[in-house]
């Protein structure tokens, strides 16, 4: 069993970063996707970015492709995603998912994704 927690979340200024963990407490099979998705108040939980266990070029969305890096350990089975040049629209609870079993075309559909964590709160001050 999977389980996911992040961490690193917080209170940045406009322009500043941050940089998000997510540890698993299982391991991760080299098949696996990873993802990182967000949830505004009022607003669906929308896709951020995924990443490949095993590797290769991850999948951006378009609102954070130039500023946020998705990356991961695999000796410590952890993720990462590095947010730089923060906005006030990136304000939102962050969520790290994985999937065992996923089409790469699929990675920005949540549904496909069968271990969540709990979440992390980003805020960005304008």
């Amino acid at each position: 069993q999977v389980q996911l927690v992040e961490s690193g979340g917080g209170l940045v200024q406009a322009g500043g970063s941050l940089r998000l963990s997510c540890a698993s407490s299982g391991r991760i099979i080299s098949g696996a996707t990873m993802g990182w998705f967000r949830q505004a108040p009022g607003t669906e939980r929308e896709f951020v970015a995924a990443i490949r266990w095993a590797g290769g070029a991850p999948y951006y969305a378009d609102s954070v492709k130039g500023r946020f890096t998705i990356s991961r350990d695999i000796a410590k089975n952890t993720m990462y995603l590095q947010m730089n040049s923060l906005k006030p629209e990136d304000t939102a609870v962050y969520y790290c998912a994985a999937s065992t079993m996923l089409a790469w075309d699929r990675a920005p559909e949540r549904g496909r994704y069968n271990y969540w964590g709990q979440g992390t709160q980003v805020a960005i001050s304008s």
